[in-house]
């Protein structure tokens, strides 16, 4: 009790609204040891829950991607490569895709060129359905390309034209200096130029599973995502996509090994050549073409003939299109070929 005769509880709440009374503020090292503290906490207990909701989710969603039925595969060389091929007859050329792309990409090219060449086209290792087999490198993706041309005999006299598409150029021009002028009777860079993205990020270190899986999952399963970034990259000129083509871009993207690509590439960059690759490839006494979209938004005209000259190729072929001529424009993009196929068939006479 008080001498005011409240008891002494009553008083303090009555004392805590009175102006009278004076009490030390917290000082500012007192009140952001609170606030840090608090950030903290809401960190973990977001965290944590985030941690919790994406291992439900990929639970959820886990279980193996279905595949097509019918694939063909080759084996060589460490690697089973898949494939798909047109044509019977005339001179060979092997189709590579860039980042996110594979063997199906070139659906409409291919029997174009098959109509008067042995034509194929591969997913590469990580993307698609050839096994994967780290450490989805240049070198290594070359070193798949070159097995693929062993296992199929594409040596020598069978020696192709290798056509890489985006990042896939970087691919074909290392597979060029690797196998040398035996193994490869033409170079083409489509809708590419060989050369690193500036600065591969911190997101490949920071993105870590199982957010990692959780993001790409529910990236790929939304229709409109795949279909904005089709129409952005091919343009107006391609055909829209229907549910069929939806999934044809989606499945490859779900099977094992493009989770390890994907975060590889966020890690060191795409698929490229370096200066030394360049001045060899520069050297290669093969038949070399640029070929690229008259839109591109990726690649401007200056671009391609720095490219074009950096090879050692004539002037580049400008072709109607964005970043997906393959499929805005397949006839255009096999005419402009019929250059280097005729100074390849002069090369290995």
């Amino acid at each position: 009790m008080r001498s005011d005769g409240l008891p002494a509880l009553f008083a303090s709440r009555l004392d805590d609204g009175d102006p009278g009374l004076v009490r030390p503020k917290r000082g500012w090292r007192a009140r952001m040891w609170r606030f840090t503290r608090w950030f903290l906490l809401t960190g973990i207990v977001l965290a944590v829950a985030l941690t919790a909701a994406s291992f439900g989710y990929n639970l959820s969603a886990n279980g193996p991607a279905p595949r097509p039925p019918g694939l063909l595969m080759a084996n060589g060389g460490g690697f089973d490569t898949r494939y798909r091929e047109w044509g019977t007859t005339g001179t060979p050329i092997v189709l590579v895709p860039g980042a996110f792309e594979t063997a199906d990409t070139f659906a409409a090219l291919g029997p174009v060129l098959g109509t008067d060449h042995r034509v194929f086209a591969i997913d590469l290792t990580g993307t698609g359905y050839s096994a994967p087999s780290p450490t989805y490198s240049t070198s290594r993706m070359a070193g798949q390309l070159l097995a693929f041309l062993a296992a199929k005999g594409l040596t020598g006299a069978n020696a192709p034209v290798l056509v890489g598409h985006s990042s896939g150029a970087g691919v074909v021009g290392l597979a060029a200096v690797t196998g040398g002028a035996r193994a490869v009777r033409g170079v083409v860079f489509l809708d590419g130029d060989a050369t690193p993205l500036s600065g591969p990020g911190l997101l490949g270190w920071v993105l870590i599973d199982p957010y990692r899986t959780s993001l790409l999952r529910l990236a790929l399963s939304q229709d409109w995502l795949i279909k904005d970034l089709y129409n952005a990259q091919c343009g107006p000129l391609c055909p829209p996509l229907s549910a069929a083509g939806v999934r044809t871009w989606r499945l490859p993207l779900q099977q094992p090994g493009f989770a390890g690509e994907l975060t590889y590439t966020l890690r060191y960059g795409i698929p490229s050549m370096t200066s030394a690759q360049f001045t060899a490839l520069h050297a290669l006494p093969v038949a070399k073409l640029v070929i690229y979209g008259a839109d591109d938004p990726q690649m401007s005209p200056a671009d391609e003939a720095t490219t074009a000259d950096r090879i050692g190729a004539p002037s580049p072929v400008s072709v109607p299109g964005r970043h997906l001529t393959m499929i805005s424009s397949p006839r255009q993009v096999a005419s402009a070929l019929g250059s280097v196929l005729a100074r390849g068939e002069q090369s290995h006479e």
